[in-house]
């Protein structure tokens, strides 16, 4: 009977570390090419309702809520200020750190949890629109690493929310702002 409790112990502790060092293994083999870094990503940013701070309208892209063209720097006031985090008590939610690559014209984003080996999201730079930036507040402060700057994006007309440290913040604004000549470039 104790053989058998501890073939099963050992059977566990195997399973463990196999998927311990699969996790550190996967890790490495995403950071060999180079070109990584710490990035949390929030793919369905809280909705805010009408009238609080962070409200977004439903305008196409390139257009602000009263039809014009969209400025590329974030606006500076707390309302209506995209960038600007909402009252929700659920604000913190949605979060899931994860790797980022630079591949190219595309920014590869794996997560941190996951065994797949190919990206969860890959963004490319043609489709990425910096709406603003912000830091993280209430809940988020907790959810996100420790000197995390918050970019809010638009990728393909989905709106996206980046946490990366403000190292990783200013390579991946020179990362936009060195696309190919003829290519937009929209940094904020």
């Amino acid at each position: 009977m104790v053989l058998v409790v501890l073939s099963v112990v050992l059977a566990v502790v195997v399973v463990l570390v196999v998927g311990v060092a699969a996790f550190a293994l996967r890790r490495r083999l995403i950071q060999r090419p180079g070109g990584t870094f710490d990035c949390s990503l929030r793919m369905r940013p809280p909705v805010t309702v009408a009238g609080e701070a962070g409200e977004t309208s439903a305008a196409s892209p390139g257009q602000d809520a009263s039809g014009g063209a969209a400025s590329s720097s974030p606006s500076h006031s707390a309302e209506g200020d995209p960038a600007a985090p909402s009252a929700d008590p659920d604000h913190g939610k949605g979060w899931v750190f994860g790797i980022a690559r630079y591949s190219g014209d595309r920014i590869e984003w794996f997560r941190v949890f996951s065994y797949a080996p190919r990206p969860r999201r890959v963004l490319q730079r043609g489709g990425i629109h910096v709406i603003g930036r912000r830091e993280p507040a209430g809940q988020e402060e907790l959810a996100l690493l420790a000197g995390a700057v918050i970019l809010v994006c638009e990728h393909d007309g989905a709106r996206i929310e980046l946490a990366l440290s403000d190292d990783a913040l200013t390579g991946f604004l020179a990362w936009l702002e060195a696309a190919p000549p003829g290519q937009r470039v929209n940094v904020a």
